[in-house]
């Protein structure tokens, strides 16, 4: 666990350290020096859900459509769409003057493809794909989607604030979606330097001059995505404390995710502002693999719900000031109208000893339990630890690997046994606005080996997704919603350990620093 003793040492260890390399007083006012949430190791967004490449993603790609502070979808590289009557044909019109970063013209077939590549992998984009007959391109500026039924969310899963449909050069589009893409060539405002990018170091992105944003001000992901800086810097930076003196000093100029325990240090500063980007909490997951013991055993994975508290977990992270979290023991995101306590009891127990009890009478057998953790990414880390002491607590023979974040988003795409490099429980963490209704819910999706890591395989869950999207009216929908909270509890495809806030930090020089449902840079500059 993370304590504020030992954060207040690695700050004052840094202080004394020899200062980092700068940039000179020029390069420095048209540079951004960011601390990202964690070190960017996969440049795929279709491969890997991480959020750090979906934030290179936003910067390097664009998107058919996005949504607006509303999540309602607005047309992005698309001019507009007209729908047939029938609600079965999409045709979509590209804008023109539209290229990649190679100068190559953005045609409907990069479209076209990068929508397939996509659908594959994405749980939005895989219930799209059971309603496509067919999506070609017309010509160089248009492509359509033909259904084999109405899908009135069609521009709402292209652009959906949670890994959309990035639209990549045909060429890479055409890769198979189960390898990484290795090729960051894209249409966005700013274009990737892989000859500067040294993973666990930093990565850099500069301003593409021969992207065109869209005339109207931005609002959420839509709207004009103006580059206003000239480079973007990424500096991997593990140590909190060292992370700070950085920022106080004016040697990094945002720090996205702050430590909870140096906020109130970093609000001294009257250099520093600190506030929240993020239009709703962050959500902690506990996933289980499912598909290897023990926890392929529904018994031994409620004995673990039982005794967890997301008090600790919170405080784990937040610390002990309950304005900064709240407990939220439902699948969907606290406030939001699909929120439900339909189901829940076995999240309300709260009991280490029950939960022994419970693994007694599940039929464990002592199987080893391997819990990978990122040791650079404080946040999950600290989740994570606080399980680790969960699980020993309850009888069950845990095993921590620690790793970087890199390694861990490897490791936990492994299916082999733990014996073979495989895993047993990994945490991440999600917006709030990532798991409001069930078909961008990442970790509701129980379709077996299509669903994300730890492969829950639950038909009912699946039949309910699918109800969901053709529900009647509103009341309808939260009936349903409840119905999906309840079975999810039931079947424990992964266990919710509530929310917190986390604000980011900056230079009070750097401007357009506006709120978003994920971190993006366009749009931000410096006075």
């Amino acid at each position: 666990m993370i304590r504020r003793r030992d954060a207040m040492l690695g700050l004052a260890a840094a202080a004394a350290a020899p200062a980092m390399p700068g940039l000179s007083q020029g390069a420095a006012a048209r540079t951004l020096r960011v601390i990202p949430q964690a070190n960017l190791t996969s440049l795929d967004p279709v491969w890997t859900t991480a959020v750090v490449t979906r934030n290179h993603a936003y910067m390097v790609y664009d998107t058919i459509c996005a949504v607006d502070a509303q999540a309602r979808p607005k047309p992005q590289m698309a001019e507009g769409w007209e729908t047939a009557q029938d609600g079965k044909e999409w045709t979509f019109t590209l804008r023109t003057g539209l290229r990649f970063h190679d100068n190559e013209p953005v045609r409907a077939a990069d479209c076209v493809a990068s929508a397939k590549r996509w659908m594959a992998r994405d749980p939005f984009g895989q219930l799209l794909a059971q309603q496509v007959d067919e999506v070609s391109a017309l010509d160089d500026r248009r492509f359509r989607f033909r259904l084999k039924q109405p899908f009135p969310f069609l521009t709402l899963a292209l652009g959906k604030s949670q890994n959309p449909c990035f639209v990549m050069p045909e060429r890479l589009a055409n890769t198979d979606p189960f390898q990484q893409v290795r090729d960051a060539t894209g249409s966005g405002p700013f274009r990737f330097v892989p000859g500067d990018w040294n993973p666990g170091q930093r990565a850099v992105w500069t301003k593409f001059d021969g992207y065109q944003p869209r005339q109207e001000p931005v609002d959420g992901l839509a709207g004009g995505k103006v580059p206003r800086i000239d480079r973007v810097e990424w500096t991997i930076i593990s140590d909190s404390g060292t992370a700070a003196s950085a920022m106080v000093s004016g040697e990094q100029d945002y720090w996205e995710y702050p430590l909870h325990d140096l906020i109130p240090l970093l609000r001294r500063s009257r250099d520093v502002v600190v506030e929240q980007r993020l239009l709703e909490g962050t959500y902690g997951i506990m996933r289980f693999n499912q598909v290897q013991p023990p926890f392929n055993n529904l018994k031994v994975r409620q004995a673990v719900a039982m005794a967890v508290d997301q008090r600790d977990y919170l405080r784990a992270v937040a610390g002990e000031d309950p304005s900064l979290w709240g407990v939220c023991e439902g699948v969907f995101t606290c406030g939001s109208p699909l929120a439900s306590d339909e189901g829940n009891d076995v999240l309300k127990v709260h009991s280490v000893e029950r939960g022994r009890a419970a693994l007694r009478e599940s039929g464990y057998n002592g199987e080893k339990v391997v819990l990978i953790t990122p040791s650079d990414y404080p946040q999950i880390n600290a989740l994570s630890l606080v399980t680790a002491d969960l699980m020993q607590r309850i009888g069950l023979n845990v095993e921590v690997v620690s790793a970087d974040w890199g390694t861990v988003i490897q490791r936990r795409a492994s299916k082999e046994p733990v014996e073979r490099g495989g895993w047993s429980v990994v945490h991440t963490t999600a917006s709030g606005t990532d798991l409001g209704v069930p078909a961008i819910h990442l970790f509701l999706r129980a379709n077996g080996p299509n669903a994300w890591f730890g492969w829950p395989d639950d038909p009912e869950i699946e039949r309910l997704r699918g109800q969901w999207l053709n529900a009647s009216d509103e009341a309808e929908s939260k009936r349903i919603g409840a119905a999906l909270n309840a079975r999810a509890m039931a079947v424990l495809p992964y266990v919710p350990l509530g929310f917190y806030w986390q604000p980011s930090a900056w230079r009070r020089n750097v401007t357009g620093a506006f709120r978003s449902p994920t971190t993006v840079f366009w749009n931000m500059g410096k006075a």
